[in-house]
């Protein structure tokens, strides 16, 4: 078999002002959110042409103009404007979705080396990030593609960036480039399994290209368990998903483990479980009137978790630790398929009854997380979280752009979601805040004797209340975490984060996210 095509992201040069001299770069993109931010650093006759086009056309704030001058490089000057960042429910994204539209127009006329030039904003701190972001997610090419077609491989072949705006000492505004590039690796390698079809990204071959990645790394160590006796003595839950798909060499589940450990003394460690169905059919509750089709973006959790780890071996931050482990499997229809009504005990002991077998996120996460619970009370500073594009009930919600977050006691204490969020918020990855109540531990209480929890009801979760907040509770109880909350000597935080709403839907790539966030959050201070 070929060797993956990894991905690449394109060179990006802080270039130091916007003359017609950088002969190296075709084109020049600005995002402004006023016209009036560029006059100072471009020549005197494009800003005149500018005006004069603005007072022809109603619409010069609100969509992408293009103009030929001799005094920009590259003679082709792409203005993209935010359109107002001043109003209540304006965000930052408004410098992403500006600088994406300016690069997606410079390359349909044929630039190869644009500059992107942004001119940062008062109310949000890092608007030349998101810029430069919104400008890397233009380029990405699906793994496919590269591989399938490589005269279409790559997109750019180099990035000038010009910051019209003061930085906190010289070097910052290299660090950011370094930062962003990384960042956008992290959501290549996401959109690269998260994207892959049912077999090119089968559970091997998902696999076979995180062992890739990481070959040669001295920072990220990389194991896999493939045997299904050892899925039915550890991981028992998994191993009931994985029975269909098992019958099958191409299609059988493989758990992955993937571990960053930084220079100096520990004093964090973030362990992420990620949902990694590489199709889901709804097993023997079977997916049926056309439901089934964008199944294959059903990994995009443990897609992303994996894309978190390249960032780490891109930045290589010092005193932090990450554990991971990629639960992929293939939620598989036949006649070995796990189904309702079976009992099941879990990891940690817990007995479950299933009530529907496309609810199986669940189920190949909840040993996983027993697992790094376990690890997590020998840990400094431990934060554990689960990333799943787990229920429809979220998009019913919060709609198709917004990662939910659900804290358990200890983590609702450090405010976790609420310290995401606003990572989230400054670097243009939003998030939603929900809760788990006791009616979640109820509703998953059985009612019989046989078993302590209900795996799920038999209705979607968008027709069932509080189809996203119950399977955080599952999730608590069945991987023993119930026992480490705000009443336990040993607490721990645990943070849930649905993302069947922000990872992204075919016929478009996925988007790599919550990966800026989890930068954010986690990395930010350590790299810049």
């Amino acid at each position: 078999m070929a060797p993956n095509q990894m991905p690449t992201v394109v060179d990006v040069n802080l270039v130091k002002n916007l003359s017609p001299s950088l002969k190296e770069y075709d084109a020049l993109v600005v995002v402004a959110t006023q016209l009036n931010e560029i006059t100072e650093f471009v020549d005197s006759s494009v800003v005149k042409d500018l005006q004069s086009f603005s007072q022809l056309n109603n619409n010069f704030n609100d969509e992408v103009t293009l103009i030929m001058s001799e005094n920009v490089p590259g003679k082709r000057l792409i203005y993209s404007p935010t359109g107002p960042t001043n109003r209540d429910f304006d965000d930052v994204r408004r410098f992403s979705e500006a600088a994406s539209a300016g690069v997606k127009k410079a390359l349909s006329i044929g630039a190869k080396s644009p500059i992107i030039a942004c001119f940062g904003s008062k109310r949000f701190r890092q608007a030349n990030l998101v810029t430069l972001l919104g400008a890397l997610d233009t380029t990405y090419v699906p793994l496919q593609v590269r591989e399938d077609v490589p005269e279409r491989k790559s997109k750019a072949d180099k990035f000038g960036f010009f910051i019209g705006q003061s930085s906190p000492d010289d070097n910052y505004n290299e660090k950011l480039i370094k930062y962003a590039r990384a960042i956008e690796f992290g959501r290549a390698v996401g959109r690269d399994i998260g994207g892959g079809d049912p077999e090119r990204m089968a559970p091997p071959r998902v696999a076979e290209y995180v062992q890739e990645l990481f070959h040669g790394s001295s920072h990220v160590k990389v194991q896999m368990v493939k045997d299904k006796k050892e899925f039915e003595k550890n991981f028992p839950l998994y191993a009931a998903v994985n029975r269909a798909a098992s019958i099958v060499d191409r299609h059988q589940g493989r758990l992955i483990f993937l571990e960053y450990i930084g220079e100096g003394e520990i004093n964090t460690t973030v362990l992420l479980v990620g949902k990694g169905i590489t199709f889901d059919t709804g097993g023997l509750d079977i997916k049926a009137g056309g439901i089934m089709a964008g199944m294959s973006y059903d990994k995009c959790g443990a897609a992303n978790v994996t894309g978190f780890f390249k960032v780490l071996n891109e930045l290589k931050p010092k005193q932090f630790k990450a554990i991971g482990v990629l639960a992929v499997a293939r939620n598989s229809c036949g006649e070995e398929g796990y189904t309702s009504d079976e009992i099941l005990t879990s990891r940690s002991g817990v007995r479950i009854r299933v009530g529907n077998t496309d609810a199986e996120g669940r189920m190949v996460m909840a040993d996983p997380l027993c697992y790094i619970k376990e690890l997590a009370l020998k840990e400094v500073n431990p934060h554990l979280f689960t990333m799943a594009t787990l229920t429809g009930h979220v998009i019913r919600a919060y709609g198709t752009n917004y990662t939910a977050a659900v804290d358990n006691g200890p983590a609702r204490e450090n405010e976790t979601s609420q310290k995401l969020q606003a990572a989230g918020d400054e670097i243009g990855d939003p998030f939603e805040i929900s809760t788990v109540r006791r009616e979640d531990f109820e509703f998953i209480t059985d009612q019989g004797e046989v078993a302590d929890v209900l795996q799920c009801n038999n209705q979607s979760s968008s027709a069932t209340s509080r189809g996203h907040q119950f399977p955080a509770a599952f999730l608590a109880r069945v991987s023993g975490l119930d026992k480490h909350g705000s009443d336990s000597n040993n607490p721990l935080r645990y943070t849930h984060l649905d993302v069947a709403g922000s990872a992204g839907e075919l016929p478009h790539s996925p988007t790599g996210r919550p990966i800026p966030a989890l930068c954010q959050m986690f990395l930010a201070d350590r790299v810049l």
